[in-house]
């Protein structure tokens, strides 16, 4: 099935990039305002080399480049690293059909659903991603097919399928009981032992990181509440085993009494994080954890509570988490809680992940402090700070440009108007 996805994906890879790409990876660009570290302020009037899809130098002035080497002219714009988001959902998105697409869609539907939401990921200036959540076939392959270059889309580290219990929020939920046994996979789990072999399938079948549903969820079907789901053990086993196997863990998790025992088991991030308290932050720090808030979702699902397709318990759930997760981000910054920016995109649409910065500056981040979150911040917690998150040679030349300084508005960020990853242009300014 997986080279089948892939072969597919490829045939209609010389369109995709024909509309979404330019196939030069060396350039001189010429940038008015460049945020090469967030949380160092900007540097100005500064000439970006870029050789082979990487920086080989950032100069003062405007310098001449070589002889056939682009020049790229962003000298009444501003520069930043290209933005980081570490929770998407790249093969779906919600809404009135998304419960039967489950069951309708082939791994090859959805990987190329995939293709076009990457594509749009993209060009709202997110050029790296962290997927944790969807079906191995369709998000490994894309993920694979979008590395080698065959389709366009930001760089992905994923998960695949969330480990979770029987019944859990990562589980099938919600339909008949001959429907949801045969669509039971091999991440469900009971046991420290059975939790253990999950997490060693899931290694074995492409995952670069582990992601666990530690409590309950908003969107699963089930009316069984938002806390702890897995066993002390049962989490303890999980860290464990992926840690031996050289993969970091987060967590989904909404209760704090979940939140708390993840971190106590050695979790290394959390997803939403609704209702940590003092205690919790604590956890957050004495742990070196991580939180990813996506308040964005909270957002959007809480405007979903009147949508008829939404499930009942999924919409009593809604209404109750979608409201606290602006006030939690705020006591997460206060309390020195180190925050990478996610979005939850998928449950909110695929190329509206910068929305998410607004809410963190109403929850009392610094525009810069936000752009920090999504770049040196979510480069370290995905493990490519090496390669991305900020502007200096030896990094690949993934980099946003807006004609506006989103240091003073930070929604202009909304609407970016350069994109470039690896070298490679995806939008223009012309």
């Amino acid at each position: 099935m997986k080279n089948a996805l892939l072969k597919s994906l490829a045939v209609s890879a010389a369109c995709i990039v024909a509309a979404g790409a330019a196939s030069a990876q060396d350039a001189t660009i010429h940038a008015g305002h460049v945020l090469a570290v967030p949380g160092e302020g900007y540097l100005t009037q500064q000439t970006i080399n870029v050789k082979d899809g990487r920086i080989v130098s950032i100069q003062p002035g405007y310098k001449s480049g070589k002889k056939g080497v682009p020049v790229i002219d962003l000298k009444t714009a501003y520069v930043v690293p290209g933005l980081i988001d570490s929770h998407v959902h790249i093969t779906s998105e919600n809404g009135p059909e998304g419960r039967i697409k489950e069951f309708t869609d082939s791994s090859v539907d959805t990987a190329f659903d995939g293709a076009a939401y990457a594509l749009k990921t993209l060009e709202a200036g997110f050029t790296t991603v962290q997927d944790v959540g969807g079906s191995n076939d369709s998000v490994f392959g894309l993920r694979d097919a979008i590395a080698r270059g065959a389709v366009p889309g930001p760089r992905m580290r994923a998960a695949g399928q969330a480990i979770s219990i029987t019944g859990g929020h990562g589980d099938v939920n919600g339909y008949s009981s001959p429907v949801m046994k045969l669509f039971t996979g091999t991440n469900i789990c009971n046991g420290a032992d059975d939790c253990r072999r999950a997490v060693r399938q899931q290694v074995k079948d492409g995952a670069d990181v582990i992601k666990i549903t530690a409590t309950g969820g908003v969107l699963s079907n089930t009316s069984a509440g938002l806390e702890q789901q897995f066993s002390n053990d049962e989490l303890s086993s999980i860290v464990e085993a992926a840690h031996a196997m050289g993969r970091q863990v987060t967590g989904h998790a909404h209760g704090k009494a979940g939140i708390d025992a993840a971190l106590r088991a050695g979790i290394d991030s959390i997803e939403h994080g609704t209702y940590l308290d003092d205690e919790t932050i604590a956890l957050f720090r004495e742990h070196n954890a991580t939180l990813i808030p996506t308040v964005l979702a909270g957002v959007t699902v809480t405007g979903w509570t009147n949508e008829p397709w939404l499930p009942e318990a999924s919409r009593k759930k809604a209404a109750i988490v979608g409201p606290l997760m602006l006030d939690m981000l705020r006591r997460a910054h206060e309390g020195g809680v180190n925050v990478a920016f996610g979005t939850d995109t998928g449950v909110s649409r695929h190329g509206d992940n910068a929305k998410e910065f607004a809410l963190m500056v109403e929850a009392g981040f610094t525009p810069e402090e936000a752009i920090r979150a999504a770049t040196v911040v979510a480069s370290k917690h995905l493990e490519m700070d090496a390669d991305i998150g900020t502007l200096e040679a030896g990094k690949y030349a993934d980099l946003v440009a807006v004609t506006a300084d989103p240091l003073k508005k930070i929604s202009e960020l909304e609407s970016v108007d350069f994109v470039m990853k690896g070298g490679r242009v995806y939008k223009s300014l012309d």
